[in-house]
C-alpha cells in the first residue's frame, strides 16, 4: 500500500449503545487479515480499532438503563467490545476510546486550529435530526410512513424511526468551501474511495452541492467541550472521525504521527459518506494528508435484511465461534462474500463450507500428509529426488498463488486472495490422489519417488500454512509446529509472506509431530439457527439494549 513500507489500517470505531453482532466482527476480521498479511510481509504495520462513546443516542440509552453515560460506555466496552476481539482472534495494535483524555486533548487542538484559521463560525440551524444516526437529515433521506405506530410521520430510511425537528445555535464547519477540492481529489485519486459503486455515489453526492456542517450541540452535554465555548459540545461524528489521528499522536507526538499517517480505512458502506466527504474536507482544512484509501464494504444480510439488533437479526459472533471456532468464522465471511459487496449469511452455508472446504479440504490434506510422512519416513521430512513434471506443476501453482494472493491483498480483494491460496489446497489434494504414495510405499524400488512426493506435499503445506496464517492463525500455527517448521524456520508469524511461494524452504530432516484435526467434524445434528435465535433473544435482554 505504501512505498515506504508502512501500513496503517483502521476500522470504524463502533458505537457503544449496544452489543456487537457479526456485522461489526466482519469489519474487524477484514482489517485484521490485511494487517496480519502486511506484518508478515515486513511492513511497519498498525491496526487501530475502538469505540465511539459520545452523543445523544448513548446519553439516552444510558438514562433508559438508569446509569451515567460513562458508566454505560465502560460497561459495554469491558463486557462486550473488547471481548469481541478475543472471540474472533483480532491482533490489534491499539484500541481507542473517544472518552480517553488522549482523544479529547487532540480533538481540542484540532478544533482550535480550524477555528483560528477561519474554518469554523457560529450560526443557527434548524432541521430534521435522527438520533439513531446522530445526523441532520435531508428530505430525500426520509420517508413518510403510512402504517404502524409512526403513521403520518417522517421517519429515517435507515432506522425507520421518526426524526426530530431541532433548532439550535451551533458552530459550523465551512464544508461548502471544499466542494471543488473534493471533486478534484476524487478525479486525481480515482482509487481513493472504493469500491467503484461507493465512489460513484460519493462523487454524485458532492456534485449536488455541499452545505456547511453543524459541528456543535448545546441541547445536551455528553461530549467533548468546544475549547472556546464550553456551553457547546462537539458533534459526535466530527470528533469521532478524528480518532484515526488522535490515536497516533496528532498534536502531541509528531514523530509517531508522521510515521503512521495516512491510513487505509475500512468502513461499512452506510457510513462511507462521513468518511469520504466530511473527513477529507476536515483534513484538508487542517493541512493534513487525506487517507490512502477509504473502502466501504457491503452489508451482511440475514433473511434478506441488513443485520440489526432492533429487528432481532443481529447474531452475536460467539454463537458461531462456540460451534465452529474463530478460524472458521474468519475464513467463512471473507471467502463466501466478495469484499465490497453485500453478502447473505446462513447457518446452512456456513456449515456446508466448514465441512467441504475446511474439514475435508484443508484439514484432511494436512492430516494425510503428516500421517504419511510419519508412517513411511519415520516422521522425518525426506529429501526429494529428481522432480517430475507433476512435482514441478505443484511448484508453479504454489509460486503463482502466492504472487496472485499478494496482488489481490493490495487491491483489498481479500476473497480473491483466499481463492488463489485455495488453489494450493485443491491441487495438492489432486496431486496426492494421482501420485498414490500408499502404492509407491509398497515397492522399495519406488523409494526415491515416494520421498519426492512426500517432500512436495510437505513443502506445499509449508507454503500453505504461511499464506493462510493471516486468515486462520490458530490452525496454521498448529500445522506449522506439526511440520517441524517452528524448530527449523522460527515462528510462523516471522515468515516473509511475499516469499512464501519460493520452493524448498522446509529443510529435509524436519521432524514431523502428531497433528490433531485442524477442523474437527461437527457430527451433532443441532438446529443451530433456532438455538442461535434463542440465545440472541436472551443476550438482548441481558444487555439491557434499547
Amino acid at each position: 500500500m505504501s512505498s515506504s513500507g508502512s501500513f496503517y489500517i483502521a476500522t470504524p470505531i463502533f458505537y457503544v449503545n449496544d452489543v456487537p453482532h457479526i456485522g461489526h466482527a466482519y469489519t474487524e476480521v477484514a482489517a485484521d487479515v490485511l494487517a496480519r498479511w502486511h506484518r508478515q510481509a515486513g511492513d511497519d504495520t498498525w491496526l487501530l480499532t475502538g469505540t465511539d462513546e459520545h452523543g445523544q443516542k448513548i446519553l439516552r440509552t444510558a438514562i433508559a438503563n438508569g446509569v451515567e453515560p460513562q458508566q454505560w460506555a465502560d460497561q459495554l466496552v469491558e463486557s462486550a467490545w473488547k471481548p469481541l476481539l478475543d472471540t474472533i482472534d483480532i491482533a490489534n495494535d491499539d484500541f481507542i476510546r473517544t472518552t480517553e483524555p488522549r482523544h479529547e486533548k487532540a480533538v481540542a487542538i484540532f478544533l482550535q486550529k480550524l477555528y483560528d484559521d477561519g474554518f469554523i463560525y457560529s450560526g443557527e440551524y434548524e432541521g430534521y435530526y435522527c438520533v439513531g444516526c446522530e445526523e441532520y437529515k435531508q428530505l430525500d433521506d426520509l420517508e413518510l410512513t403510512e402504517v404502524g405506530d409512526y403513521a403520518g410521520q417522517l421517519v429515517c430510511k435507515i432506522h425507520s424511526r421518526p426524526v426530530e425537528i431541532l433548532k439550535e445555535k451551533n458552530y459550523f464547519f465551512r464544508m461548502s468551501q471544499f466542494e471543488q477540492q473534493l471533486l478534484d481529489l476524487y478525479a486525481a485519486q480515482p482509487d481513493l474511495v472504493q469500491p467503484e459503486s461507493v465512489r460513484n455515489e460519493i462523487v454524485q453526492f458532492v456534485k449536488q452541492g455541499l452545505a456547511d456542517l453543524s459541528i456543535s450541540r448545546s441541547s445536551f452535554d455528553w461530549g467533548i467541550k468546544i475549547p472556546w465555548d464550553d456551553t457547546h459540545v462537539v458533534y459526535v461524528w466530527f470528533e469521532a472521525l478524528l480518532n484515526y489521528i488522535t490515536a497516533i499522536g496528532y498534536g502531541v507526538d509528531e514523530e509517531q504521527f508522521e510515521r503512521r499517517w495516512p491510513a487505509v480505512q475500512l468502513v461499512g458502506k452506510d457510513i462511507a459518506r462521513f468518511h469520504a466527504v466530511i473527513w477529507p474536507a476536515m483534513l484538508m482544512a487542517a493541512g493534513l494528508p487525506v487517507p490512502v484509501k477509504i473502502f466501504g464494504h457491503g452489508w451482511l444480510l440475514v433473511g434478506g435484511e441488513k443485520m440489526s439488533k432492533s429487528k432481532l437479526t443481529g447474531i452475536a459472533p460467539q454463537q458461531i465461534t462456540d460451534t465452529f471456532g474463530s478460524d472458521a468464522f474468519r475464513y467463512y465471511f471473507l471467502r463466501a462474500i466478495s469484499f465490497g459487496q453485500d453478502g447473505s449469511f446462513s447457518w446452512e452455508d456456513l456449515s456446508a463450507r466448514y465441512q467441504a472446504e475446511l474439514a475435508n479440504g484443508f484439514g484432511n490434506l494436512a492430516s494425510r500428509v503428516v500421517a504419511m510422512v510419519s508412517r513411511y519416513r519415520d516422521g522425518l521430512v525426506p529429501a526429494p529426488g529428481e522432480y517430475a513434471e507433476a512435482d514441478l506443476g505443484i511448484q508453479r501453482i504454489v509460486g503463482g498463488a502466492a504472487d496472485a494472493a499478494d496482488a489481490a491483498i493490495e487491491r483489498l480483494a481479500i476473497h480473491e486472495a483466499i481463492a488463489e491460496i485455495w488453489t494450493i489446497v485443491d491441487e495438492l489434494n489432486g496431486y496426492i490422489t494421482e501420485q498414490e504414495p500408499w502404492v509407491l510405499a509398497k515397492d522399495p524400488a519406488n523409494s526415491e519417488r515416494l520421498s519426492t512426493v512426500l517432500y512436495t506435499a510437505s513443502e506445499g503445506l509449508r507454503a500453505l500454512a504461511v499464506l493462510l496464517n493471516p486468515v486462520t492463525p490458530k490452525a496454521t500455527t498448529k500445522l506449522w509446529t506439526a511440520l517441524g517448521a517452528e524448530a527449523n524456520l522460527g515462528p510462523i508469524t516471522a515468515q516473509p509472506i511475499r516469499a512464501a511461494g519460493e520452493w524448498g524452504m522446509l529443510p529435509p530432516g524436519s521432524t514431523i509431530a502428531p497433528l490433531e484435526p485442524l477442523f474437527p467434524r461437527i457430527e451433532a445434528e443441532v438446529d443451530v439457527e433456532v438455538a442461535a435465535g434463542e440465545r440472541a433473544a436472551n443476550e438482548r435482554v441481558d444487555s439491557g439494549a434499547a
